[in-house]
């Protein structure tokens, strides 16, 4: 499997103004999970440019607590998705509310890093990244380059590090089905 990293896109595109940002339909959730997939895998590459600028200067400031919470964060991460694919309620709840699974994955790292001391190093220099990226994800608006993008990862012509991710989460199934559906009727 060929891994491309994403082209990081212009910081005036990340960033644009007011105009590009809307409160997400929240009645909608199939909508709204949908937004968030797009942008993540669309400005993946700035999100990561952004979350290691914070865990570089949380890093900087107190290096082997940051160290102990990403390792922490990774195994219970890797856990967890090795049990969802091992227990079937784990894949339904994972498939069903990605974002319930993360919490959970992140909760269950705060435990274990309070047993070692470091939770506001997890609190600023882990979860506090993520918490951007999703609020950037679930308020900016999509752009037509960022559905083309979308499209081209979830039929297999690209894959990245954003896409391997969503794909452990099953987030990249639906935007698959939803293709196929989409070219059946462009045919009829």
């Amino acid at each position: 499997m060929d891994v491309n990293l994403a082209p990081l896109r212009a910081w005036d595109d990340f960033f644009p103004g007011s105009d590009r940002f809307a409160r997400p339909d929240f009645r909608d959730i199939s909508k709204w999970n949908n937004r968030v997939v797009s942008n993540l895998l669309y400005y993946q590459t700035n999100y990561l440019v952004v979350a290691a600028m914070m865990i570089s200067v949380v890093g900087f400031l107190s290096p082997f607590n940051m160290i102990l919470g990403g390792i922490i964060v990774v195994l219970v991460f890797t856990g967890f998705v090795w049990a969802a694919h091992n227990k079937d309620i784990l894949r339904r709840m994972k498939k069903q509310y990605p974002t319930a699974f993360v919490m959970v994955v992140m909760l269950a790292s705060y435990f274990l890093i309070s047993m070692f001391g470091g939770v506001m190093v997890f609190v600023f220099g882990i979860t506090f990244p993520l918490l951007l990226m999703f609020i950037h994800a679930s308020l900016r608006l999509r752009n037509l380059k960022n559905k083309l993008e979308n499209k081209m990862e979830g039929i297999g012509l690209k894959k990245t590090p954003m896409g391997i991710i969503l794909d452990a989460l099953e987030q990249q199934e639906e935007s698959i089905t939803k293709l196929a559906d989409y070219i059946s009727k462009a045919r009829e």
